[in-house]
């Protein structure tokens, strides 16, 4: 027997009551981070931007509420072919900054990052790729799992060797963490998973090895910007004056902040515009130096219950593609999350990730209240029975 209800009732209130508080967080982070040195304009120019873009992902976030998940199904090859054709655009015509070349638009007019969307586009093709894999009974063997990793990375290498070139490996990466995400959800077995991580392990040695012994074949495959921050990431006390400067910097910053904090606004390196992007990538120093621990404690609290409603989404969904696409959201927001805190706090390298939800900013902010629409989708449109059974 089904139980019928409105989608009104279906929707996830705690999950958006998480988003809300999120969204508090960021403001009151923003308004502090631009209190700081560095900028020559007032806190009130980044709220109200951010304030214009949080009202866009809403409305962008209930826009996809209400067009089936179904229908994605439809989409998701235009939508994966209009990904790389925006990512070539970059390629051929992208804004160049900042030593990047990731924007298109007009410069000082209007600008938006085409990788940022491209991963809700990836989670939709390999979504629905996965789907159309595990809907017929498959033989649990070595080859088969070879040709269903094959078809996945056929679809996740071309938007990530794309990506990677502009160079942005902090993107790039996500991606690469949403490919391994449908790989696990495609169900393939342990020995394959197993190989795949041995076979990273190795990829990893040969290039420390190169480093050590073929420094000019090294510099291939790792930029000279991205090794200055796996220098730094590893002694930044050595590389305060180059690429380590933030990361010190951020380090001092949330130990001064202790337990409690100093309080909204009262933060010494956060107020000092010694660290920069502060109001952007490292917004999580302004919270741990003028929050404490406990303020820090509690934002990864709310994400973490963020994601746990995520995944009760996922779990209750009696629809394999609804659960495929719950499932490429979350590890795009736990993967982005992950490397963001870990990068302020020295566990991970710099990348240049912007804190979900947190940080100031306009594309990467409407692409993850896109991806919580969609997680919304799945659930006001999963049905549920009395014994759990699927239709």
């Amino acid at each position: 027997m089904q139980e019928r209800k409105s989608a009104f009732q279906q929707l996830d209130y705690s999950l958006l009551f998480y988003l809300f508080v999120l969204m508090c967080i960021s403001l009151l982070a923003i308004f502090s981070a631009a209190s700081a040195d560095q900028y020559n304009v007032g806190p009130g120019f980044f709220i109200q931007r951010q304030i214009v873009w949080f009202a866009i992902g809403t409305i962008i976030m209930m826009g996809v509420m209400l067009v089936d998940y179904e229908m994605f199904k439809n989409f998701s090859i235009p939508l994966y072919i209009s990904g790389l054709l925006l990512l070539l655009g970059v390629h051929f015509f992208g804004i160049y900054r900042n030593g990047a070349q990731r924007w298109l638009g007009v410069e000082d007019v209007f600008q938006f990052q085409p990788s940022e969307f491209v991963k809700i586009f990836l989670i939709i093709a390999l979504a629905h790729l996965i789907y159309t894999i595990t809907k017929k009974p498959r033989e649990k063997s070595f080859k088969e799992d070879c040709i269903v990793v094959g078809k996945i990375l056929a679809v996740g290498i071309p938007p990530f060797a794309l990506i990677l070139v502009q160079p942005d490996l902090g993107t790039a990466l996500v991606i690469a963490a949403i490919i391994f995400i449908a790989i696990l959800m495609a169900g393939v077995t342990f020995r394959m998973i197993s190989l795949m991580a041995t076979i990273g392990a190795l990829f990893v040695g040969i290039l420390v090895w190169l480093h050590n012994n073929f420094f000019e074949i090294f510099e291939y495959f790792i930029a000279g910007h991205q090794l200055s921050r796996i220098y730094a990431w590893l002694d930044p006390d050595a590389n305060i004056g180059a690429e380590g400067y933030q990361l010190y910097h951020a380090l001092q910053g949330i130990g001064a902040g202790q337990l409690y904090g100093s309080g909204l606004g009262a933060g010494v390196k956060s107020q000092s515009g010694a660290i920069p992007e502060l109001h952007t990538d490292f917004i999580f120093t302004v919270i741990g130096e003028e929050f404490g621990f406990v303020g820090a404690t509690v934002l990864i609290v709310i994400y973490f219950l963020l994601l746990y409603r995520m995944v009760i989404i996922a779990f209750t969904c009696n629809n394999s593609f609804g659960t495929y696409l719950v499932a490429g959201v979350v590890g795009l927001l736990v993967f982005q999350i992950f490397q963001n805190i870990g990068m302020t706090v020295g566990l991970v390298p710099i990348t240049g990730l912007a804190l979900p939800f947190v940080s100031y900013g306009g594309s990467a902010l409407v692409t993850n209240m896109l991806a919580i629409g969609i997680v919304l989708n799945v659930n006001i449109r999963t049905r549920h029975y009395m014994f759990g059974e699927e239709e």
